[in-house]
């Protein structure tokens, strides 16, 4: 069975966002990045399923400029076998995302795709639902657990009541969330062998979608600053101070 996963570079979680002074967006220059949080999880649970001898193949994905290469570099250094990166210098939405997938994944026939359920950029959350629409496949959104046997995938996913399971006839796509699995640091050797490993280049144009942006972002604004919270001795004094300042009551 092969596994094709997404992986995307973004700003590091780590790091506090800085809006540009012209209100056009995020400031990215000089900035750590990193792998998608949701998408390195994505990838442990691919490698985890190579290692039980599921999986036979392990492909990445990745979209971007020329530095987006090493976010492949990192998930071959955690243990997948193959990388393809489609150059792209200009903004790139989930919709044309999911158009160039689609043709990806009928080149490379993958049985299984899982992919991160958001990129903590955008929180958009819409490559793989479209994907999967697109392809006409079952999807198993918000994993938490995946299983795979006898031509299915099982997957438990969480929502508003609890947990749910869906049994996937396989191909099927599945978007990963945080209770999922816990990633793995990749060894240094495995970091310099991911280093000479070749990276399979596909030009967008080859792929014959069209990938350009629908949307189109006017401004972008930090959000107005609020007053600190209070503590307030008892309950009294709580709903006094909801009726009577706040006005919410």
């Amino acid at each position: 069975m092969k596994i094709l996963v997404t992986v995307k570079r973004v700003i590091d979680y780590n790091v506090k966002i800085r809006i540009k002074a012209d209100n056009s967006g995020v400031e990215t220059a000089n900035v750590k990045m990193s792998m998608n949080p949701f998408d390195e999880i994505a990838v442990e649970e691919a490698v985890r399923l190579k290692e039980k001898g599921v999986a036979t193949e392990t492909v990445a994905v990745t979209f971007g400029p020329t530095q987006a290469q090493e976010t492949l570099r990192t998930a071959m250094a955690m243990g997948i076998d193959r990388a393809i990166y489609v150059p792209m210098e200009s903004e790139i939405q989930s919709l044309g995302v999911a158009r160039a997938l689609k043709k990806i994944i009928e080149k490379e026939k993958p049985d299984l795709v899982i992919m991160g359920k958001q990129a903590i950029d955008n929180d958009s959350s819409q490559t793989g639902p479209i994907l999967a629409s697109m392809l006409g496949w079952p999807q198993g959104t918000f994993a938490s657990k995946v299983e795979v046997a006898d031509g299915k995938v099982n997957v438990t996913r969480e929502i508003d009541g609890g947990l749910e399971t869906v049994a996937l006839k396989l191909p099927a796509l599945v978007t990963t969330d945080l209770r999922l699995n816990e990633p793995r640091y990749a060894s240094l050797p495995n970091i310099m062998k991911a280093k000479k490993k070749p990276i399979e280049v596909i030009e967008a144009a080859s792929l014959g979608v069209d990938m350009t942006p629908t949307i189109q972002t006017l401004k972008v604004a930090a959000p107005s600053p609020r007053k600190g919270g209070i503590k307030v001795p008892d309950v009294a004094t709580l709903i006094d101070k909801l009726k009577n300042e706040a006005k919410v009551i």
